[in-house]
């Protein structure tokens, strides 16, 4: 017989336990069902809206949503936020991002979910770095410091074959950090971009 969880035990114990996103192996650790039950249990959670599905195996509930760059970095890891949402974010591009746009070194994926795009571009495992921690609603994540998503964003244009950013704050970036970090991706052209751009 498949044991059940009542809502107002399931919900309160996930977030005891301060569990944002949540998935299959908690479910299991914290109430002890069988891998059949786990998938039943959430599948009806989920058809009665009591739970939302960010994406394949990770869920929500819709009255703590957590903000959304602690979502992007948990969706797909190892990733932080970068590119033109990081710059925006910064305040480094005069435009409104509402892609929420992270650098992985995984395959490059895109997610559209909870009314959001959360999309992930591959770099090599040389550059993946120059991001730090901060803080959005008490929960931390990874974004890239504003010279790392400068230079990130165009590495990515280049290997695209489009135009360098043009319109920028030149005042907030470090020219000497960017062009540390742009020796990273080991290609002169990227490197000579970022000179001819910054200095």
């Amino acid at each position: 017989m498949t044991k059940l969880v009542n809502q107002t035990i399931f919900a309160a114990k996930i977030k005891s336990k301060k569990l944002y996103l949540f998935g299959a192996n908690d479910i299991r650790a914290l109430f002890g069902l069988s891998n059949v039950a786990t998938a039943s249990l959430l599948h009806r959670y989920k058809k009665q809206g009591f739970i939302l599905q960010v994406k394949r195996g990770l869920y929500v509930f819709p009255d703590v949503l957590p903000p959304d760059l602690y979502i992007a970095n948990k969706i797909y890891s190892p990733s932080y936020i970068s590119l033109e949402f990081a710059l925006s974010y910064y305040g480094i591009i005069p435009e409104n991002v509402y892609e929420i746009t992270s650098v992985t070194t995984k395959a490059t994926r895109r997610f559209e979910t909870l009314g959001k795009i959360f999309s992930f571009r591959k770099i090599k495992k040389s550059a993946y770095t120059g991001y730090e921690i901060q803080k959005q609603g008490g929960l931390s994540f990874y974004i890239a410091d504003a010279e790392k998503a400068f230079v990130d964003a165009n590495y990515l244009r280049l290997m695209n074959r489009q135009k360098p950013i043009s319109r920028f704050n030149k005042e907030k970036i470090n020219s000497k950090k960017a062009l540390h970090y742009a020796k990273l991706f080991g290609s002169n052209k990227l490197t000579s971009i970022i000179k001819t751009t910054l200095l």
